[in-house]
C-alpha cells in the first residue's frame, strides 16, 4: 500500500468542476484532478430517481491529505451532500508517486513563513562593502 489515494467526486457543471479543481491544486491539496466529462449519473435524491449529466473529479493525493481535501472539496461544491469517495493506490509508478507526493507538501519556505506569522519580520542580511 503507498501513501496516495484517489478521491472521486462530481459536479453539475465544467466550470465548476474547473474551479474546484483549481483551488485544490493550487492549495496542494491535490497533485492533480483529472476531469472527465460528460458522465450519465443515476441517483436516488429525496424519494425519486434522478438523471443527470455530471463531471467526473479524480483527484489524487497523499492519504494524510484526504481528510482536509474533502472538507475544502466539500466548502467549494454547490450540491448539498457532494461526494467524496477516498480510494487507495494499491502501487504505482515510483516517479509518479514521488512527483504526487512532492506536488501535495508545502515547500519549506512558506512553512517558515506560516509558522512565524506572529514574529515580527527580519531585516535582510547586510551585504559588505568591497
Amino acid at each position: 500500500m503507498t501513501a496516495a489515494v484517489v478521491i472521486l467526486s462530481t459536479a453539475g457543471s465544467r466550470e465548476e468542476a474547473a474551479r474546484i479543481a483549481t483551488a485544490l491544486v493550487e492549495e496542494r491539496l491535490a497533485a492533480c484532478v483529472n476531469l472527465v466529462d460528460p458522465i450519465a449519473s443515476i441517483y436516488r435524491w429525496r424519494g425519486k430517481v434522478e438523471r443527470a449529466a455530471e463531471v467526473l473529479m479524480i483527484i489524487k493525493t497523499r492519504r494524510d491529505r484526504a481528510a482536509r481535501l474533502t472538507a475544502r472539496l466539500c466548502a467549494l461544491h454547490g450540491y448539498d451532500v457532494p461526494e467524496a469517495i477516498v480510494l487507495p493506490i494499491a502501487s504505482g509508478s515510483a516517479p509518479y508517486l514521488r512527483w504526487l507526493a512532492a506536488e501535495t507538501t508545502t515547500p519549506r519556505a512558506t512553512r517558515r513563513r506560516r509558522s512565524s506569522a506572529a514574529s515580527p519580520p527580519r531585516r535582510p542580511p547586510r551585504r559588505r562593502a568591497r
